[in-house]
């Protein structure tokens, strides 16, 4: 774990929970993709610098979710790096608590006030901000999250964060934490289409070719549509919807697990109705959705 893995000449990633990318320029200064999770991973990744005899020049954040901005302010008080984010994700990495409290949808108690929902806040510039890497390129991948974005580095490696994970999660967990669901599958497709040498995932393999995984993706997508619209043929809550769900894809409630999936069915509830394919009504003071 923590393991650096050089892919092209310049380009590398460390190889942890959520891979953290490193691009390195001639005179040994390194912009990181991400930081990790929490301010362990960035004690790790300065190890791996100071090892290296490399100096972080600044940190891009790819969207903000805590596992991907956590070892932002020990980098940043340890370099006074700048870090970089856009738009909506710099302000939730300025401040962290908008994570569990979206997810949540008031304010989260301490049971979702923990590292892996709550990272500790940092310094972001938006990406447009001048002084912004010229070196790398930024992709829009929207969907996961709110502005989430990808990179591609000058030797053409593309870093594309968590718009793509592995088939094992996928087995494993068919209900991936998405925000918008029609601008995911929008994201599916562009990454489908895209050429690079080297495609590096933050929750899957990095590979040369990740066509078939991104179809796997899409096709996971489609199936929770299914469920959703099979099991409201009966009309129900979303809270019964979220109970329903768990126990066909044989899940454990957790608060985490409640908030994340929670905020994952509502989304899905969004885009069935803003596409014609279920209704909402109120019964009784209960909002219940049912298929058309």
């Amino acid at each position: 774990m923590y393991e650096l893995k050089q892919i092209t000449e310049h380009t590398y990633y460390i190889d942890c929970p959520a891979k953290i990318g490193l691009f390195r320029t001639d005179s040994g200064e390194v912009f990181l993709i991400d930081s990790g999770n929490d301010k362990e991973a960035g004690r790790k990744v300065r190890k791996i610098l100071d090892e290296n005899g490399w100096h972080l020049k600044a940190i891009v954040n790819t969207h903000s979710n805590a596992d991907h901005i956590g070892g932002n302010r020990y980098l940043q008080q340890q370099y006074g790096c700048p870090v970089f984010a856009k738009g909506i994700e710099a302000a939730f990495t300025r401040f962290p608590i908008l994570e569990p409290a979206f997810l949540y949808g008031g304010y989260p108690g301490k049971d979702l006030r923990h590292k892996f929902l709550l990272a500790q806040s940092s310094e972001a510039a938006d990406i447009c901000d001048p002084s912004f890497p010229k070196e790398l390129e930024v992709i829009p991948l929207p969907g996961h999250f709110f502005d989430m974005i990808g990179i591609r580095t000058p030797d053409n490696v593309v870093f594309l964060a968590d718009c793509i994970s592995g088939r094992g999660t996928l087995e494993k967990y068919p209900l991936t934490f998405l925000y918008d669901v029609a601008e995911y599958l929008n994201t599916l497709d562009r990454v489908e289409a895209m050429e690079a040498d080297y495609f590096v995932p933050a929750h899957a393999d990095a590979a040369a070719d990740i066509k078939d995984l991104v179809r796997f993706n899409r096709l996971k997508i489609r199936e929770a549509e299914q469920k959703i619209l099979s099991l409201l043929q009966t009309p129900m809550t979303a809270e019964a919807l979220l109970k329903n769900l768990f126990d066909a894809y044989h899940l454990t409630m957790t608060f985490e697990q409640h908030a994340l999936v929670g905020s994952t069915v509502r989304s899905y509830l969004s885009w069935l109705k803003d596409g014609g394919k279920i209704t909402a009504s109120f019964d009784e003071n209960y909002l219940r959705w049912s298929a058309q």
